[in-house]
Formats: C-alpha cells, structure tokens, sequence
C-alpha cells in the first residue's frame, strides 16, 4: 500500500519580517489611497479638467485630509524601509535577497528552472531599491519645496518631480505583484501562508 505523500511543510519566518512586510502592505496601500486624493485636486495628467480616480479609490475625502493621510503614511513606510534595511545589513539576509553574478550568469546559460527563477526575483527585488528611493526622494522633495529645494531642483520643473513621483507608484505595484506571484511560483501558497499566519 502507498505511503501517502506528504506536503512540504510551511516555511518558518520571523515574526520580524512578518512585521515589515505586513507594515510594507497597508502603509502602501494607505499612500496610494490618499495619494490619489491629493492626484484628484490638480491631476498630473491634463491639468485642472485632466482624468480624476473615483472616489471609492481615494483616501481623505478632500486635498488636505488626503495630504494628512499620506504624508503620515509616508513617514511609516519610510521608517519601516530604513529599519528593514537596516536588519537585512545585520542579518545578511542581503546575500540571500539580492542579486549577485552569480544569479546574473545563471540567467544567461542557466538550465535549471528553478534557479532561474530565483534569479529572476533576486534581480526583481535588487531593482526596485532605486524605484523606492526615488519615489521617498520625490515625495520628500513635494513635501518640503522651500527647505528641500536642492533635492526639488534635481527634478528640474515641479510637473516633472509630480510626474516622476506618480510613475513610482504603479512600478511599485508591478513590484508588489511579480514579488508575490513569484513567491507562489517557487513555494505554492505556503510561502504566503508563512508571510502571514
């Protein structure tokens, strides 16, 4: 009679990064909400009568409840990075996360896979860095012009540092999603389960 296959057992993660990836997920989802707020009341796109975002979509119910939403979130989401970048220094979780030659080598002749797709997310996950550094540097530059107008300069016009910021966001979206849809590629729901169970 067949043993009956077991399945792999769920993998264990710290309830440190549970924390991060948790605070990750409704501090971003929170920016988003409020940031179209703030979108709505002089879109990027198209000027005063340019395309508004429904309101169902929208967090803060006017321009200065959606700033005060946002810019609280900010601080979270940004703290939250610093810490956990932080603890990937100290830890080295940094060897296991980012891209490496190696990873680069198995891309261009790698046969496995597998391996390939951890590549792939390594890569993913080394690409956005700059992504979020640029979407903090923006929202930091909107939010403090006159104190910060060194770092506001550098994105030469203000329609530019708004159009340069929105754009941040759906590449982070993007990011979000590939990170998870590939988590499920290599580990199937129990690396979901193990984020957050």
């Amino acid at each position: 009679m067949a043993t009956p296959k077991k399945s792999p057992p769920i993998p264990h993660q710290k309830i440190v990064v549970k924390l991060f990836h948790g605070i990750i997920i409704i501090s971003l989802l929170l920016m988003i909400g409020s940031g179209l707020q703030i979108y709505n009341a002089t879109p990027v796109f198209g000027g005063k009568e340019g395309w508004r975002f429904p309101s169902f979509m929208t967090l803060g119910g006017w321009l200065a409840g959606g700033r005060d939403w946002h810019f609280a979130m900010m601080w979270v989401f940004s703290f939250n990075l610093l810490i956990y970048g932080i603890y990937i220094g100290l830890t080295k979780r940094w060897e296991r996360r980012f891209v490496s030659s190696s990873d680069l080598q198995v891309l261009k002749v790698g046969q496995n896979p597998k391996r390939k797709t951890y590549a792939w997310h390594r890569l993913i996950y080394t690409g956005i860095i700059p992504i979020l550094i640029l979407a903090i540097a923006s929202g930091l530059a909107m939010y403090k012009p006159v104190q910060l107008d060194w770092l506001a300069g550098l994105f030469g016009n203000w329609q530019t540092l708004r159009t340069v910021h929105f754009l941040t966001v759906p590449i982070a979206l993007i990011f979000t999603i590939v990170h998870m849809l590939m988590g499920l590629k290599v580990g199937g729901l129990r690396i979901w389960r193990s984020m957050f169970v």
